[in-house]
């Protein structure tokens, strides 16, 4: 009697260690993987030995807060994402707009046909344009900066259309800084697969530093090369020194 009681103690010992063994090895598992998910941020859902129904329950929970946790984080990226693209969006539409609205300003200014009042209420209509340009320009770098899709959105262009439209565009910023263009265009179309708002933006670079350094004219040309479009802005710069140049862009 004796024996058969001690050999059902060693029995039930040895399943109650077995049980606690596998807790350990699940218990060790699961802290190894929720170390690897805060660590690495990746949600990777925990798994475990069969163990009793409290731990599998347990592990259950956790994997729900996990998908749950998860799923927050993607609607946050996403919500993100959707702001910048917006910022991105109203500042491009405004940043054209303003560069016209600005310089038709200053053509009128300059023809100086304004009583005093009206010259003064125009100076003021030209200082809010300039911040608002500014504003305008601040927004859409900042959100070209902290994009992480960097994917360019595609479409078939006429390169030659492009440039006629930004040159018309921006005809009263080039004229009331005294600049004589020559636009050198092909007669015959050339088209280009391009991002149009980031074509416009390089525009946009390539004529402000223009302004800012060429001495009385420039030179634009569009030609085609093997199976490329070739847009060059061209001007001299004598005030520009040559370590100057490399900050440009």
């Amino acid at each position: 009697m004796l024996l058969a009681v001690t050999v059902a103690l060693a029995f039930a010992s040895a399943i109650m260690l077995m049980r606690l063994g596998v807790m350990h090895r699940n218990l060790k598992n699961i802290t190894e993987e929720m170390k690897r998910n805060r660590s690495m941020e990746y949600n990777r859902r925990l798994t475990i030995i069969i163990g009793d129904r409290r731990m599998m329950a347990a592990v259950s929970e956790i994997n729900r807060s996990l998908d749950y946790q998860q799923q927050l984080k993607n609607e946050a990226e996403r919500a993100e994402r959707s702001l910048r693209e917006s910022i991105s969006d109203i500042a491009h539409d405004l940043r054209t707009p303003l560069t016209v609205i600005r310089g038709n300003l200053q053509l009128i200014q300059r023809d100086g046909e304004l009583s005093e009042n009206s010259e003064e209420r125009l100076r003021v209509c030209i200082e809010k344009a300039d911040w608002l340009k500014r504003m305008a320009d601040d927004f859409f770098e900042l959100s070209v900066l902290e994009s992480d899709t960097g994917a360019a959105e595609l479409e078939r262009l006429s390169a030659v259309n492009e440039i006629a439209q930004f040159i018309a565009d921006h005809e009263s910023l080039i004229r009331q800084n005294g600049i004589t263009p020559d636009i050198m265009l092909p007669e015959k179309n050339i088209d280009i697969f391009a991002d149009s708002r980031l074509l416009t933006r390089m525009l946009e670079n390539l004529l402000n530093n223009v302004v800012k350094y060429a001495s009385g004219s420039f030179r634009l040309t569009v030609e085609e090369r093997d199976d490329s479009a070739v847009i060059a802005f061209s001007n001299p710069a004598p005030d520009l020194m040559p370590e100057d140049a490399e900050k440009l862009f």
